[in-house]
């Protein structure tokens, strides 16, 4: 089974541009997204791109759920788990 974690997060964001990349540095864990220069459009990117590269299906709802980068690795960990038991 795949994992994602906080540098595969915080890579993705690296490669979308458009995201201060000073502000990925460090421990971001459970800084808000919106502290770190990310709107919900590049919320929905990140979504976009974690769905062509793990297979898994991702709702526009579930950003909401997602606040923070540990919010969003825990969700599509849950998410990844899910497929690797169907």
């Amino acid at each position: 089974m795949s994992t994602f974690d906080l540098d595969e997060l915080r890579g993705i964001l690296r490669r979308m541009g458009g995201v201060d990349e000073a502000a990925l540095d460090g421990d971001i864990a459970e800084t808000e997204f919106s502290h770190l220069g990310c709107d919900s459009l590049a919320l929905l990117e990140l979504c976009n791109q974690v769905e062509r590269r793990y297979s898994v299906q991702i709702s526009d709802d579930a950003v909401s759920d997602m606040p923070t980068p540990a919010r969003a690795v825990a969700y599509i960990n849950s998410l990844l788990t899910a497929k690797a038991g169907t």
